[in-house]
């Protein structure tokens, strides 16, 4: 007997150990898997996991499967989960919310007004209108009509209106202005629901096309501060021609006119500055009671002063060290005229160079800008100014001090009886208003308007204060007020800024006077009697700030602006009223 006839009894025996009895065969899952015996017609030994042979198996796959205790069991119904619904924005309306359910609309008594919007007003009352009211009353822009078939990017859109606030914001205009100004540029784009925000160093805009839209938000620092009303007054062009309906600007047209109003020159050149800047303070010191000696010092310390500030310019130091340099000059040359004995008024000298520093265009801005209601840019201006005033007491004082410790004799009270020349004093404050427009980079078609009106504010004051014997303040606040009146009329008649009407004509009205003699008290040991003349310098300067304001704001109330038809007219910014 062969090893294999040996080994067969055994494997049968192996195998009847696990023989299934005849009957039905086991179930287990859907598919049958037949037994193949093995291919030399012979049963081998098998694994004691193996199907018998002649056993047929259900199975689910062509493999086994591991599953999780967790798993459902078979046969057992489960609800299938809702389906997850897709993330949306956070203005989507509620999941929840049904037209129909929605609560009734309150309508006043009254109605709602109906808001007119006129097209031959300036774009300026049209915009701060529509600023102060809120995004659901605004009425609907008119269709687009620019080149563009789609309409420009909203992205686009956005970065033009920055660049244009940043031009006008470091130019110096008003926040609100500058607000109004950058509405009306994406209004004129068809982006009618845009937040703009105004602070003194960051611009920002926000567009929401709807209210299940997300908002897209830009924004952008100003730098740079410059004083050029040339390129102010191109850029309120660029708005108003952005601004009409009728003028099919396009988008990249207006980038190209911006650009060439950043690369434009000023007007003037350096030394017409420095020279501008000396007659400033001659002319100044004439206005105060001064003579040809005096003019003439005046405006030497004022462009010695000039040039030394604009050293410290090139060499990068803050403004305040350049004001307090710019200061020096003109005191020392008063000092110098005393000390030598030189039979003139050597206050006259130090106050012709004051009025060429003083910042009047910051003061007026930081005031209207808190008149407003734009509170952290006013605080910031005002900020501003008061660190330039400390620059100039510092400056003036310095040399003041060493000139009592020489011995120089500065009696406060002497320049407080001005002789009365008022014609001569009328042409001086015109001629001061001029250099001031010079100063300022003030377009030439500009500057003989806003001379007329310095010379109409000084011929004001001098019949109230001289004539009247009215308090200086309450002369000033008049005189002010004129010239804001008289700067927003110009303005809307030019469809410009009022700014180059009515900066340079406050300079005659500048407390140069009152701010020399509370520094020379100050430095004579006479504290609370300095104090007292500074205080009237800022009463005169608050004034001024109040008057320019008030007088624009009377403007607009005599004058066409648009607004609601009820009785209401013209609506006002409540921002911090307890109701």
């Amino acid at each position: 007997m062969t090893d294999a006839e040996d080994r067969k009894p055994q494997s049968d025996e192996a195998r009847s150990a696990f023989r299934v009895p005849d009957g039905p065969s086991v179930t287990q899952a859907t598919q049958v898997i037949p037994v193949v015996p093995a291919a030399d017609g012979e049963s081998s030994t098998t694994s004691e996991f193996a199907v018998p042979e002649g056993l047929t198996a259900l199975r689910t796959g062509t493999e086994s499967e591991t599953t999780s205790e967790f798993a459902v069991p078979d046969g057992l119904d489960v609800t299938p989960p809702p389906a997850v619904e897709p993330e949306g924005s956070a203005f989507s309306t509620p999941r929840t919310y049904s037209a129909r359910q929605a609560p009734p609309a309150f309508t006043p008594a009254s109605g709602i007004p109906a808001v007119n919007l006129p097209k031959d007003v300036p774009w300026q009352d049209r915009m701060r209108t529509m600023l102060r009211m809120s995004v659901a009353d605004r009425p609907a822009p008119e269709p687009v009509q620019k080149a563009e078939e789609e309409g420009p990017a909203v992205p686009r859109v956005l970065d033009l209106t920055l660049r244009i606030g940043e031009l006008l914001l470091a130019g110096g205009e008003g926040a609100e202005d500058v607000e109004a100004a950058m509405f009306a540029v994406c209004r004129s784009y068809g982006l009618d629901r845009c937040e703009p925000t105004v602070t003194f160093t960051l611009l920002s805009i926000s567009h929401q096309p709807s209210l299940v839209d997300d908002p897209v938000t830009a924004s952008r620092t100003v730098r740079r501060r410059g004083t050029d009303y040339t390129r102010l007054a191109a850029v309120f062009r660029l708005v108003d021609d952005l601004s009409d309906p009728e003028t099919h600007l396009s988008l990249e047209e207006a980038y190209r006119r911006l650009a060439e109003i950043r690369r434009n020159r000023h007007p003037y050149p350096g030394w017409a500055l420095t020279a501008a800047a000396g007659l400033l303070a001659g002319t100044a010191s004439v206005l105060v009671g001064g003579d040809l000696i005096v003019f003439v010092a005046a405006a030497l310390g004022a462009m010695l002063g000039d040039r030394l500030a604009w050293l410290c310019a090139g060499r990068g130091l803050p403004e305040f060290y350049q004001f307090t340099v710019a200061a020096m000059p003109p005191a020392a040359l008063g000092v110098a005229l005393t000390v030598a004995h030189v039979d003139v008024k050597a206050s006259a000298v130090i106050t012709g160079g004051l009025f060429a520093l003083l910042p009047g265009r910051a003061l007026v801005a930081g005031v209207q800008d808190g008149l407003t209601g734009f509170y952290i840019t006013a605080s910031a201006r005002l900020l501003e100014v008061m660190y330039f005033f400390v620059g100039i007491v510092t400056g003036v004082l310095l040399v003041l001090y060493f000139g009592v410790k020489l011995g120089a004799a500065l009696d406060p009270d002497a320049a407080l009886a001005m002789s009365r020349r008022p014609v001569l004093q009328i042409v001086a404050a015109m001629l001061l208003s001029l250099t001031f427009a010079v100063l300022l980079q003030q377009e030439r078609s500009t500057v003989l308007l806003v001379t007329l009106n310095g010379g109409v504010a000084w011929s004001v004051y001098g019949a109230m204060h001289d004539v009247g014997n009215i308090s200086p303040v309450a002369s000033t606040a008049v005189a002010a007020g004129l010239v804001g009146l008289f700067g927003q009329l110009l303005s809307r008649y030019r469809f410009a800024s009022a700014l180059p009407y009515t900066t340079a004509a406050i300079g005659p009205l500048l407390p140069g006077s009152a701010t020399y003699f509370g520094l020379l008290s100050i430095a004579q040991n006479h504290v609370d009697k300095g104090l007292v003349s500074l205080a009237k310098a800022v009463s005169l300067a608050m004034a001024i700030a109040i008057g320019v304001n008030l007088g624009s704001e009377i403007s607009r109330l005599f004058l066409k602006v648009p607004g609601a038809a009820s009785a209401a007219g013209r609506r006002a910014a409540k921002r911090t009223r307890g109701f």
